[in-house]
């Protein structure tokens, strides 16, 4: 087996990620996600985003991470404070988001998804914080599963996403990252 890492993404990864994100959500999503959206993904931009997000993070807090076996980068994730918390979330200055954390299928079930994970987890406790939230469309069973493997939860909570082709509704998923190997 070639060598295996998590790292911080560069600039040069920009292409990779856009590349992985839009590949991995056709495939993943469809039937998910109304198809017009998905034909609207395109990788120009997705790249534009992830071009800020990487290169001009808003804060030292935000942190995009790349998987890589061998020479290619296979996934990514990103780690971010919280935002769009309610009112009565506990812990609202110390929660971390984690999404999306993506791996491209053809690389799938080779721990990478595990090792990203892992990674997300050392940036945030190391950024202060304690309980990590996601957002996943409802009907993404994979991503369910492998969080709920990772000791992941539904806390209640769910939203419904005007995607301008359909609603997507998702649901939020939570941890206390004090419970999270790394």
């Amino acid at each position: 087996m070639s060598e295996v890492s998590v790292r911080p993404a560069r600039a040069a990864d920009v292409e990779e990620i856009a590349r992985i994100q839009v590949g991995t959500w056709r495939y993943g999503y469809a039937g998910i996600l109304p198809a017009p959206v998905l034909e609207a993904l395109t990788p120009d931009a997705a790249r534009a985003a992830w071009e800020d997000a990487v290169v001009a993070a808003p804060s030292p807090r935000h942190h995009v991470l790349v998987a890589v076996e061998g020479q290619w980068t296979v996934g990514f994730t990103a780690v971010a404070p919280a935002e769009d918390l309610l009112s009565d979330d506990p812990e609202p200055g110390t929660t971390a988001a984690i999404s999306p954390l993506v791996v491209e299928p053809r690389w799938a079930r080779r721990g990478h998804g595990s090792r990203l994970m892992a990674a997300a987890v050392d940036v945030a406790r190391a950024d202060g914080m304690t309980r990590a939230i996601t957002w996943i469309p409802e009907q993404d069973t994979v991503s369910r599963e492998f969080l709920a493997g990772s000791g992941w939860g539904p806390d209640g909570l769910a939203r419904v996403l005007d995607t301008g082709a359909g609603e997507l509704r998702e649901i939020r998923l939570h941890v206390a990252l004090d419970q999270q190997d790394s």
